[in-house]
């Protein structure tokens, strides 16, 4: 399979951090979020990445070059405005030859890719989506699904205490999902989602996520990842 790392966004919510650097830059401890990303990718054997950029996107480029460093081959899909998730799936279509994921550059976790594509290859539905349960879901996508494993609803941000599960952002589509996606602006969740209820499969995982959101949320991710440092390929 292949994949798509949305590396466009501001990350205005992280400021100050943000003003001189893109958020996939951040350091994690000792290393950009964004590697962190691209490592585990190849570690579940998906080594063919294109990386859609925006802000700041020449600091991206140069860290990152080619990919080679890290054993995988980096192309990269340059938006002059911002063109959602699914606008920047379809501004990179080009690249697409058959299934592939589409992650964010600032979603640090250490989900199994390999277990999540061959699921996904296994139902033979659309699109997949990686969802964990949250005991606060405050601010997060919340996911309802059924027996089995289907997703039957969506609630977005919810601003009281709850739990249940939350959508990661990370999906694998069928390359067909690119005939539904109009060219300019465009989201997988508000656009393209809700004609799909019902014929998304989930899959349900307890690894570690945190989309480093917020300032409170990067500090308590790397404090966590000193904690666990061996969870995360770290060493000290």
């Amino acid at each position: 399979m292949q994949a798509i790392i949305m590396a466009g966004g501001v990350g205005s919510r992280l400021r100050p951090l943000t003003n001189s650097m893109p958020k996939p830059l951040v350091n994690i401890i000792d290393k950009p979020v964004m590697e962190y990303v691209i490592e585990n990718l190849a570690l579940g054997g998906v080594t063919d990445i294109a990386v859609t950029v925006g802000y700041k996107s020449q600091m991206i480029m140069d860290y990152f070059g080619d990919g080679s460093k890290w054993g995988v081959s980096l192309t990269y899909f340059e938006e002059t405005e911002p063109l959602g998730t699914a606008g920047g799936v379809k501004n990179a279509s080009s690249f697409i030859k058959d299934d592939f994921l589409v992650l964010s550059a600032d979603g640090f976790c250490n989900i199994d890719i390999k277990d999540f594509c061959d699921y996904h290859k296994s139902h033979g539905q659309l699109i997949t989506m990686a969802v964990r349960y949250m005991p606060d879901a405050r601010g997060y996508g919340l996911v309802r699904t059924d027996e089995d494993s289907f997703v039957t609803s969506f609630a977005e941000k919810p601003k009281f205490l709850c739990s249940g599960l939350i959508n990661m952002g990370i999906y694998a589509f069928d390359k067909k999902i690119l005939d539904e996606i109009p060219d300019g602006k465009c989201d997988f969740s508000y656009d393209i989602f809700p004609r799909h209820i019902g014929d998304i499969r989930s899959y349900s995982t307890d690894c570690f996520w945190s989309d480093i959101g917020t300032l409170s949320d990067y500090y308590l991710t790397n404090h966590y990842v000193s904690i666990h440092p061996e969870n995360f390929g770290v060493t000290f």
